[in-house]
């Protein structure tokens, strides 16, 4: 079984505290999924690269070729993981840009694994005052652990309840188990959260690692996206639904 992670990084400098957190919760995620006997195909994307597609396509609407693949590889990852520097108490210009030019349908269900990194940990509540709302907005189906890094925390190699490293493992572990759940007999199926919800690690038994999938969940996020184009098309009067056609 193989899941596709697409990794979002708008750090902007080389080497980058944001890319490097990134790749951190990458790693994690992958080694908890091998631990649940899955397999990750990590896709991973600096913004840094795509800045002046990402500008372009503000000004223009058009998405440039190089933009366009990007898009269209979020569009078709079974997660996400994606990490912004911290700016002025909030996320990047570069990462809203990024997410401002996507169809929000892109994301409507899809498991997304979150972090940020700051030159100082009073900057940890972008996390849930600026980047969860924004993901929440976008219906994305949020873990409940987020990371933020700070210098300090960098190097320190504590293994705490508190320590970076437990950080990344506690949510990665649930980022895994959330997509591994999706493989799970149909027999254990239960009610599936709606889109927005949050990953309750509490809700299921443990599997591998002492994470917990959420019984019966089918993160095919790709599905309820086509489903409510299809609704929204089809629910239309006959003159909207030629025009919206003659759009596309």
């Amino acid at each position: 079984m193989k899941r596709t992670i697409v990794v979002i990084s708008a750090g902007l400098g080389v080497p980058s505290s944001t890319r490097m957190l990134a790749d951190q919760l990458a790693a994690a995620v992958s080694t908890h999924l091998g631990e649940l006997g899955a397999q990750a195909v990590l896709d991973v994307v600096d913004l840094r690269d795509y800045a002046t597609d990402i500008a372009n396509n503000m000004v223009s609407g058009y998405a440039g070729p190089a933009l366009s693949d990007v898009i269209n590889r979020v569009a078709a990852a079974d997660a996400m993981i994606a990490v912004t520097p911290t700016f002025s108490a909030s996320y990047s210009g570069l990462f809203k840009s990024f997410f401002d030019v996507l169809d929000p349908k892109f994301l409507d269900g899809m498991p997304v694994l979150f972090g940020a990194t700051g030159g100082s940990s009073r900057h940890s509540l972008v996390l849930d005052m600026a980047i969860r709302p924004l993901f929440s907005y976008l219906r994305a189906h949020t873990m409940p652990t987020a990371v933020y890094a700070s210098p300090e925390d960098w190097g320190q190699g504590d293994g705490g309840a508190t320590g970076l490293e437990y950080r990344i493992s506690q949510g990665a572990g649930e980022l895994a188990a959330v997509l591994v759940s999706a493989s799970l007999p149909s027999a254990v199926a239960g009610t599936t959260p709606s889109a927005g919800d949050t990953f309750d690690s509490g809700s299921a038994p443990a599997i591998g690692g002492g994470f917990s999938p959420v019984p019966g969940f089918q993160p095919d996020h790709r599905a309820k996206r086509d489903a409510r184009v299809r609704t929204e098309m089809t629910s239309l009067p006959f003159e909207q639904l030629l025009a919206q056609t003659q759009r596309r």
